[in-house]
């Protein structure tokens, strides 16, 4: 039976055309079948049951609240104008806080923002919403810095020095039409231009004597503080060449420590008084004979006048000490200095004396000792300016002026050394004429 039922199933009748494909349809059918049985082969119900619980856990929500908006701080910056007051620059810099200015006189250090405001310098402050003062910086020259710096409801002020190092710049310009013009179209500062004037002024007449196709090269110092620009420093070098004679300086300290300009070949590059003791001023008035313009008679003129803006810098034109320093008549307030040689000095109409400026105090050369006004008898802000040898008055701008002393002997070598780095790095500048390096 068995074997009759194997040759049932394996027995396939043959067609005469269609036999073997007849057989391969056979075995085809035959494969799914098997596939089908064994993907059933696991009985129903015997997986293992899948194992889950809910678990319930209170958690604490905290209470959203706003941070506080932290407080603004607000930093401005002015530059001191001719004629300004601590109060003006405090209104122009928001600052609206009367502690702080109570402070600021009663202080030492903070006091010294009222005597030393030069025009040109920098002012900085951080203030809060309403205008309080909560910091404040003042650059008192090109080294040091005055500090003032508010905890809480209290204020602290200090001097201190400049931390950056000044960055050199070296320029080069032609001039042709003034020194100023000249400066600025190489993108010098005036306050460098300014030193220029100074530094040759004993050389060249620079309201005379410039000519169209001069020139002139300068290294000088930027001074920064936190990455930012502070205010120019000093001349280091310089070259001028006015109608074919070349003039140079070199930036050396003295025997007594104090900076002075000299030539290559270490002469001194100042005379032993300043010619014009104003800075950016012109001659309104020349010594002798004139008709006054109050009185409306002819007298004589016994000095120079410098026109100037009102509280124009005035600078002592030598070493010497104060004789007087007070209101002196149709003088106005005036200051009278004594120099070495019999000679003395006279500076009138002043709107008011520099700090520590009194009888018996010590002025040096190009030091600050009052402010250009108006006083006594007088039409307009300038400077009268007067010079006398023995009690003799002299012209001012005619008379033999002597020389300042030249280098010292005992420095003379490291001078040689400093002057002839100097004269290499102003050749290199000069024979750059659009250069600029920093």
């Amino acid at each position: 039976m068995q074997r009759e039922k194997a040759d049932s199933l394996t027995h396939v009748p043959r067609a005469p055309v269609l036999g073997r494909p007849l057989a391969f349809a056979a075995l085809v059918l035959v494969v799914p079948a098997a596939t089908v049985l064994t993907a059933f082969g696991v009985a129903p119900g015997t997986a293992p049951a899948s194992i889950s619980r809910s678990v319930v856990q209170e958690v604490a929500i905290p209470e959203f609240a706003p941070e506080a908006a932290p407080a603004q701080r607000y930093v401005t910056q002015e530059r001191v104008l001719r004629g300004d007051t601590v109060a003006a620059l405090f209104e122009r810099l928001g600052i609206h806080d009367d502690p702080a200015l109570r402070f600021l006189r009663a202080d030492a250090a903070g006091r010294s923002l009222f005597r030393q405001l030069v025009p040109g310098r920098v002012l900085q402050a951080e203030t809060g919403e309403e205008g309080t003062l909560l910091a404040l910086r003042y650059f008192m020259g090109p080294t040091a810095l005055l500090e003032v710096t508010r905890t809480n409801d209290a204020f602290t002020a200090r001097q201190r020095a400049i931390s950056e190092e000044p960055r050199r710049v070296y320029k080069t310009a032609t001039v042709h039409s003034s020194l100023f013009a000249a400066a600025d179209a190489a993108g010098i500062p005036d306050a460098i231009a300014g030193q220029i004037a100074r530094i040759f002024s004993t050389d060249i007449d620079f309201h005379a004597d410039l000519r169209k196709g001069d020139s002139f090269s300068v290294v000088y110092e930027m001074i920064y503080e936190a990455g930012e620009l502070v205010a120019p420093g000093r001349i280091l070098e310089a070259r001028f060449v006015n109608a074919g004679h070349e003039y140079n300086a070199v930036l050396f300290p003295d025997d007594e420590g104090r900076d002075a300009y000299y030539s290559l070949d270490g002469s001194n590059r100042a005379k032993g008084f300043l010619r014009s003791p104003v800075e950016f001023s012109r001659i309104s008035s020349g010594f002798g004979a004139r008709f006054h313009p109050i009185f409306k008679n002819w007298r004589a003129h016994t000095g120079v006048d410098f026109a100037a803006p009102q509280g124009t810098r005035v600078l002592a034109s030598a070493d010497g000490v104060v004789v007087a320093a007070g209101v002196r008549g149709g003088y106005g307030n005036a200051i009278e200095i004594r120099h070495g040689g019999s000679v003395t000095t006279l500076y009138g109409h002043l709107s008011r004396f520099a700090a520590g400026i009194h009888a018996g105090a010590h002025v040096h050369q190009g030091e600050p000792i009052g402010y250009v006004g108006m006083t006594g008898f007088a039409t307009g802000p300038h400077l009268h300016y007067e010079y006398r040898v023995a009690g003799a008055y002299q012209d001012p701008l005619r008379v033999a002026l002597p020389k300042a002393e030249p280098v010292a002997p005992q420095l003379r070598a490291k001078f040689q050394q400093v002057a002839a780095e100097a004269r290499a790095t102003i050749e290199l500048v000069s024979s750059a004429p659009t250069a600029r390096f920093e």
